[in-house]
C-alpha cells in the first residue's frame, strides 16, 4: 500500500533526472525544448490533477516511458540516437529508426490515457465503440502532431531539420501516423485487460 502512494513521486523523480540530464549539451537546443515540451507541459498537469484524477499505476508507468523515449530523442535529435544507430546495424536498415519508435510509443501510450478518461468521464464501457474512439483519437493526435511539425518547418525552416527526422524519407509523415494506429491497437489489445481491473481497483479505493 505504502508503494502505491510514494510510486507516482518517484516515477516524477525519475522523469525530472532524466530531462535535467537531457538538457546537459544537447545536440540541438532548439530540437531538445520542441521534443521535451510534452514532458514540460504534462508533467505539471499531473501534479496539478493528481489528488482529484489520479491515474492507474499502468497509466502513470506507461507515461514515464513515453517520456523517456522523447526526452532521449530530444537529447540527441531522432535522428541521431545510438540505439537507432545499433538497431539499424543489427537489422540491416536503411536509416535510423528510432523516431519509429517514438510515433510507435505515440499510439500506444496515449491510447491507455485516452481509454482511462474515456471509462471515467463519458457513458461507455469497455467493447467495440470504446476501441474504436480509443483508435481514432490517438490517430488525430498523430495527425495533429504532424501538423505541428509542418509548421515547425514552415517558421523555422532548415533550423526545424533535427526536430522533423524526415531523412530524405518522402513518406516518413504517413509512416509516423500509421505506426501511431498500429500503436494505439496494439495497447489496446494487450493491455485492456489489465488496466481494466486497475481501474476496479481505483474506483474500490476512492
Amino acid at each position: 500500500m505504502a508503494w502505491k502512494k510514494i510510486e507516482p513521486l518517484v516515477l516524477l523523480a525519475l522523469a525530472a533526472i532524466a530531462l535535467a540530464a537531457s538538457g546537459i549539451g544537447p545536440t540541438d537546443r532548439l530540437t531538445w525544448v520542441l521534443e521535451v515540451s510534452p514532458v514540460l507541459i504534462g508533467a505539471p498537469v499531473l501534479v496539478a490533477s493528481y489528488r482529484v484524477f489520479p491515474l492507474t499505476p499502468l497509466l502513470y508507468r506507461l507515461l514515464l516511458l513515453h517520456a523517456l523515449i522523447l526526452i532521449l530523442g530530444g537529447h540527441y535529435t531522432y535522428a541521431q540516437v545510438p540505439l537507432g544507430f545499433w538497431l539499424q546495424d543489427l537489422f540491416d536498415l536503411s536509416r535510423n529508426h528510432y523516431d519509429r519508435i517514438g510515433h510507435l510509443a505515440q499510439g500506444f501510450v496515449p491510447a491507455i490515457l485516452a481509454r482511462e478518461i474515456l471509462l471515467r468521464r463519458a457513458p461507455l464501457v469497455p467493447g467495440k465503440w470504446l476501441f474504436f474512439l480509443v483508435a481514432a483519437v490517438c490517430l488525430a493526435f498523430s495527425a495533429l502532431y504532424e501538423m505541428l511539425e509542418w509548421w515547425a518547418a514552415v517558421l523555422g525552416g532548415a533550423a526545424a531539420e533535427h526536430f522533423l527526422a524526415t531523412q530524405g524519407d518522402p513518406w516518413d509523415t504517413q509512416w509516423d501516423m500509421f505506426l501511431a494506429l498500429v500503436g494505439a491497437l496494439a495497447a489496446q489489445l494487450l493491455l485492456a485487460s489489465i488496466h481494466d481491473r486497475e481501474l476496479a481497483a481505483l474506483t474500490k479505493a476512492n
